[in-house]
C-alpha cells in the first residue's frame, strides 16, 4: 500500500488505544481557551486547525496549569517545541510535531515518569538520543510508536530493549535504517511483546525474525509489509514459536512462496487463532497456498490483490471450505483483441489474464 498509515488503520494492525470515557474529565479544544480552565481535566485533546500553531508558550502553560492531565494529544501541532512534562501523564501523542527535539524528549521523560504510551510519528528531529531518554526514565512504558522517525537506528532500539521490558506494542514502520540488530534487541529485552509493526523496514531478514520468534512467544499481530528480504524461513519460525498470531501482513514480501504458507497453514496459530492474513503483491504464491489455508477455521479476511498466480477457481474452493471468509482480490479485465492491422497484442503490465 502506498499510504502505510491509512492501510494500517484500516486493516486492524494499528494499536487500538484505550481511552478514558469522554466524561467530565475529558476536554477537546478546538479554539483558544484559558489554560486555567483545563486544570481539572485528565484527558486533553487539542483538535482542529486552530491548535496547529501551538508553540512553546502554549505547551509550557499546559505543563504548568494542567497538572492532572493523564492523556495529552498534540498530534500535528506543527509549531510545538520543547517543554516540560506533566507528572501524572500516562498517554502522550506528539506525532508530526516536527519542532520537538531530543532535549524536549529529555524534559518530557524526566517529568512524565508514569508514561505508558508514547506516540511520536513523523518527528524528524528525534534521534536515538531522544528515544534513549524515554527508555531510561519511563519505566512503565508499554507502547511506543515511532513510525516515520527516519533518524532512528539500531542504537535507539537497543536502548528500548535494554530498558523497556514490559513493552507490548512497538511500531517502527518506515524507519529505514533499522537492521536485524533491532529485532535481536527486542527479542532479548521485550519478551512480552504482542504487536510489532515493521512495514517498509527493508533491511530486516530471516535471521532477525528467527531471533524474535524464538523469544517473543506472545506475538499476536505483526505487520511485515515490504520487508523485502524475508523468505519462507521467517514463516517457518513464526509457525513454530508464535502460536498466538491473529493478524499477519506479508504484503509486498515478494520472496514468499507456497511453501511458506504451508508452514503457516499447518501451525497451531493458523488452526486456532489466525483471523487476518494479507498477501497483496506476493507474486510467487499460487492456488496451492489457498489449499494450505483451508484448515484455518478462524480466518475472517485474506488480502490477495495483485497475486497474479491466484485464480478465481482457487478462491472459490477456499470460500466453499470457509464460507464466512472475506476475500479481497482483483482480476484484470479481458484484454481486447489485437487491432485489425495485425499489431502486437497488449497486456496490462501489472496483471496476468487468467
Amino acid at each position: 500500500m502506498n499510504n502505510h498509515n491509512s492501510h494500517v488503520q484500516s486493516n486492524g494492525f494499528s494499536h487500538s488505544h484505550h481511552h478514558k470515557s469522554r466524561s467530565e474529565n475529558f476536554l477537546v479544544l478546538g479554539c483558544c481557551v484559558p489554560m486555567q480552565m483545563c486544570a481539572g481535566f485528565q484527558v486533553l485533546e487539542l483538535a482542529g486547525s486552530g491548535w496547529e500553531q501551538l508553540a512553546e508558550s502554549g505547551s509550557v502553560q499546559i505543563s504548568k496549569q494542567c497538572r492532572n492531565i493523564e492523556e495529552l494529544n498534540l498530534h500535528n501541532c506543527k509549531k510545538l517545541t520543547d517543554s516540560d512534562g506533566c507528572h501524572q501523564m500516562r498517554h502522550m501523542n506528539i506525532s508530526w510535531c516536527k519542532e520537538v527535539t531530543n532535549d524536549g524528549l529529555e524534559a518530557l521523560a524526566r517529568g512524565c515518569l508514569k508514561l505508558e504510551d508514547f506516540i511520536c510519528k513523523g518527528c524528524t528531529q528525534i534521534t536515538d538520543i531522544g528515544i534513549g531518554h524515554i527508555a531510561r526514565h519511563c519505566h512503565n512504558i508499554r507502547r511506543i510508536n515511532i513510525q516515520d522517525c527516519q533518524n532512528i537506528t539500531d542504537d535507539g532500539l537497543r536502548l528500548i530493549g535494554d530498558h523497556c521490558h514490559d513493552l507490548i506494542f512497538l511500531c517502527v514502520a518506515n524507519c529505514p535504517r533499522l537492521t536485524d540488530n533491532t529485532l535481536v534487541s527486542i527479542a532479548n529485552g521485550c519478551p512480552a511483546l504482542r504487536t510489532l509493526e515493521v512495514a517498509c523496514c527493508s533491511h530486516l531478514t530471516d535471521n532477525g525474525f528467527q531471533a524474535l520468534a524464538r523469544n517473543c512467544h506472545n506475538l499476536e499481530r505483526m505487520d511485515l509489509e515490504e520487508c523485502l528480504q524475508i523468505t519462507d524461513s521467517t514463516l517457518n519460525y513464526l509457525a513454530s514459536y508464535c502460536h498466538l498470531l491473529t493478524a499477519l501482513s506479508l504484503s509486498h514480501c515478494e520472496l514468499i512462496t507456497d511453501e511458506g504458507i504451508r508452514h503457516l497453514g499447518s501451525s497451531p496459530c493458523a488452526t486456532e487463532q489466525l483471523r487476518v492474513l494479507e498477501l497483496d503483491n506476493c507474486p510467487l504464491i499460487t492456488d496451492a497456498s489457498l489449499e494450505h489455508l483451508m484448515g484455518c477455521q478462524c480466518l475472517e479476511r485474506i488480502e490477495l490483490y495483485d497475486c497474479q498466480l491466484i485464480t478465481r477457481q482457487g478462491i472459490r474452493r477456499l470460500k466453499n471450505r470457509l464460507p464466512n471468509i472475506r476475500v479481497h482480490a482483483y482480476f484484470a479485465p479481458v484484454t481486447p483483441p489485437a487491432s485489425v492491422g495485425g499489431g502486437r497484442q497488449r497486456y496490462c503490465k501489472c496483471c496476468v489474464i487468467l
